[in-house]
């Protein structure tokens, strides 16, 4: 629905009063100028990064009648939500994430033969893959990866103990680690909804020592004996535990920093959304032609005197009406190409004295062009910050900026892929402890293949395998 007009008295010229045609909402908020820019542009995004590093704060949670302490994520626990909100609300960085994750992903977590390394093919295995959707669980791993720099799995054993059976992803802005024991590691991680103030539906997975969890897990279930004792247990009764992936950091917290969160810390997030957000408001604003109107001081009186009306309160009201009647005249799409016609005088000195004079502002001028330039720079700028170039995905499209060639665009591509390989290495732990705990590590290895991207002429023909397991072979 348009916007309402109205006058705005903005200044004089000799005997005129000039008028410009506003919004009149703007013109109702001249008051209140600087609670409507918040209101428009909103605050900066460095809020609620301040105690990102903070854990020596701990808050407890009631689960089963028991109580756990862990460390809150953030000063109000809020932090990976807080993260998740900033990254949505901004398209150049949601398609970065997407990249990112998808580039992390590869062709997915891949199973092959020691022996022939090709793709194993056997029954256990198979069967294996299928019941844990384990390209799923790789696919979210990387999409929490690239988004907090840690993953957080349940391996779920046997009823005798014997075999892990089960792999389970847990999404890392619902996990909270408990406080660091004296080794200087967590023990357990609480899962559970944060953003309600009493998540009902917490659960708490003992958590094995990141540098050894296979270790751990085999000392828990009394395969091995304790090297700190050198007595092995008779074994938990625990089934279910959990394995965090981290990448490592500067300062070794609790909850990663990751290098991206600069962005939220800098100026750049915050210039890009206000660019955007005032070419809006400027395109909304001055979409319809804008007017400068100049109306002669005595014309408001010789409205009242021509229709005979003496009443102030009445001659008020006529003043009103008459600059109602001015708005729509330029504003109502009706008006268009009719004419207004109005007294003018001719002083002695023969200079016209015209009661209305109404002029067009910027017809000629296309609005929200502004800023075009500093919008690139600041896509740039977080595209650098979140590792992708901006021609990866578009966020500098058109020759003019320097768009790169396709052989550059390949060999960016598979620089970016190549780079993976640090992530893929932290990510495979959980799959390595299940492959040595169920007696498979003899057998199998786990790879991540890169997708490598060559030219027409290198490789000539490309064909998909389907082998019945969870994706298709790339034959070069």
């Amino acid at each position: 629905m348009e916007e309402k007009k109205d006058l705005l008295r903005v200044g004089t010229n000799g005997d005129y009063d000039v008028y410009e045609m506003m919004p009149s909402s703007v013109v109702n908020a001249l008051e209140g100028v600087q609670s409507e820019f918040i209101t428009r542009y909103g605050g900066d995004s460095d809020g609620g990064f301040a105690d990102a590093e903070d854990d020596d704060i701990v808050q407890t949670i009631s689960i089963g009648g028991r109580q756990y302490e862990y460390v809150p994520w953030g000063g109000d626990n809020m932090l990976p939500y807080h993260v998740q909100t900033l990254i949505g609300k901004n398209m150049v960085t949601s398609q970065c994430q997407q990249f990112n994750s998808l580039v992390c992903y590869g062709q997915g977590l891949q199973f092959f033969d020691r022996g022939t390394e090709k793709r194993a093919t056997a029954p256990e295995l198979r069967q294996f893959c299928l019941r844990n959707a384990l390209h799923l669980q790789f696919w979210e791993q990387a999409t929490d990866m690239k988004y907090y720099f840690f993953t957080v799995l349940q391996i779920s054993l046997s009823r005798d103990g014997r075999k892990i059976v089960q792999l389970r992803h847990e999404d890392a802005c619902h996990c909270r680690f408990s406080p660091r024991n004296k080794k200087g590691s967590s023990e357990y991680v609480i899962i559970a909804n944060w953003r309600k103030a009493n998540p009902k539906k917490a659960r708490v997975l003992p958590l094995l020592d990141e540098v050894n969890p296979l270790g751990d897990l085999m000392v828990r279930m009394g395969r091995e004996p304790d090297p700190e004792t050198g007595k092995r247990t008779a074994g938990t009764a625990d089934r279910h535990f959990a394995v965090v992936c981290r990448v490592p950091t500067v300062g070794h917290q609790i909850y990663p920093i990751p290098y991206y969160y600069s962005i939220f810390l800098d100026a750049w997030y915050d210039i890009y959304r206000l660019i955007g957000t005032g070419k809006r408001y400027m395109i909304k604003n001055t979409a319809a032609p804008r007017w400068q109107v100049e109306i002669h001081k005595n014309y408001w009186n010789n409205v009242c005197n021509e229709e005979g009306i003496t009443d102030p309160e009445k001659r008020k009201e006529r003043i009103k009406k008459e600059r109602q009647n001015i708005t729509e005249f330029c504003t109502k799409p009706e008006n268009a190409g009719k004419a207004w016609i109005t007294s003018y005088d001719t002083v002695l000195e023969g200079k016209e004295t015209r009661m209305v004079r109404i002029y067009a502002l910027g017809a000629d001028k296309k609005e929200g062009g502004d800023w075009s330039e500093d919008m690139g720079e600041a896509a740039n700028s977080l595209c650098f910050a979140m590792g992708v170039h901006p021609n990866m995905v578009g966020a500098t499209p058109g020759k003019s900026q320097m768009n790169n060639s396709g052989s550059d665009k390949r060999e960016l591509f598979n620089l970016k892929q190549a780079i993976e390989k640090p992530w893929h290495d932290v990510m495979e732990v959980p799959y390595h402890v299940m492959m040595h705990f169920n007696g498979w590590d003899e057998k199998y290895d786990i790879k991540v293949p890169m997708i490598e991207m060559t030219t027409m002429d290198k490789n000539k023909e490309f064909d998909i395998k389907h082998d019945g397991n969870e994706s298709g072979n790339n034959k070069d």
